[in-house]
């Protein structure tokens, strides 16, 4: 398989032209430089002293123990005179940079190491992304994938009327079951019962009975309606009505 990327190419030691890039590899230069002297003076226990300007004249400095001591070391050739504050300095400096110089090794090295996984994120998101286009930025999408998504949440807005309608006509006339339950026992003989279910009001029972003749005997008529209990669920005691 052809290659698209050069990888990575060897830059020239040139001065570079671009002030923005050259600006970028300072920064990226002088981290690199620091680390590598901190690095010998962890290994070797090296005195190192670093002073770099920037292109916009802007010092920065390494030193180990620090600065100030080992650039007069090398401006008299030999060790200062020992005295009590320096010595307490130096031993302070001896104890702590290599403790530090650790932990500012480790937390490089977990810098790295979450740049990387946020690199592996971007893939798995944008591999993602193509498999599920739609679930991306509408400004990202393309003609043909604009149109197939408008066709779909236009079906998805009719399905949603449809069943909005539904539930509005439900609601709006719940007593419907009611009516057809009571003309649709005129002409039985005998007895029948019929249980209606209203939502929200509750059980409703119908009784009628009539003569093997066909003439009317008696009807009775119980309407128990049941409360439901919205904490258990519990009937309350039914109401009775007689009609003779």
């Amino acid at each position: 398989m052809e290659r698209k990327s050069k990888g990575r190419q060897k830059i020239p030691m040139t001065r570079m032209s671009n002030e923005s890039h050259r600006s970028v590899t300072f920064s990226k230069r002088r981290s690199g430089l620091f680390k590598k002297a901190s690095e010998l003076c962890t290994l070797c226990g090296a005195e190192i002293a670093i002073v770099v300007f920037s292109p916009g004249k802007r010092a920065f400095s390494f030193g180990h123990p620090c600065v100030d001591t080992v650039v007069d070391c090398f401006l008299s050739r030999n060790s200062l005179p020992n005295s009590g504050s320096l010595q307490l300095v130096k031993a302070h400096c001896n104890a702590n940079v290599s403790k530090l110089n650790l932990q500012l090794t480790e937390a490089l090295d977990m810098l790295e190491a979450e740049k990387k996984r946020g690199e592996e994120l971007n893939k798995m998101r944008k591999a993602s992304r193509d498999r599920c286009w739609w679930e991306a930025p509408v400004s990202e999408l393309g003609l043909q994938q604009l149109e197939q998504l408008k066709v779909a949440m236009e079906d998805l807005k009719k399905n949603v009327a449809k069943q909005s309608e539904k539930i509005r006509m439900e609601e709006s006339n719940p007593w419907r079951f009611f009516e057809a339950g009571s003309s649709s026992m005129g002409g039985h003989v005998g007895g029948a019962s019929h249980d209606v279910n209203v939502s929200g009001l509750g059980n409703y029972s119908l009784t009628h009975s009539y003569s093997p003749g066909g003439r009317e005997h008696w009807m009775r008529k119980t309407v128990s309606v049941w409360v439901v209990s919205w904490s258990r669920c519990t009937p309350v005691v039914p109401l009775h009505g007689e009609e003779q």
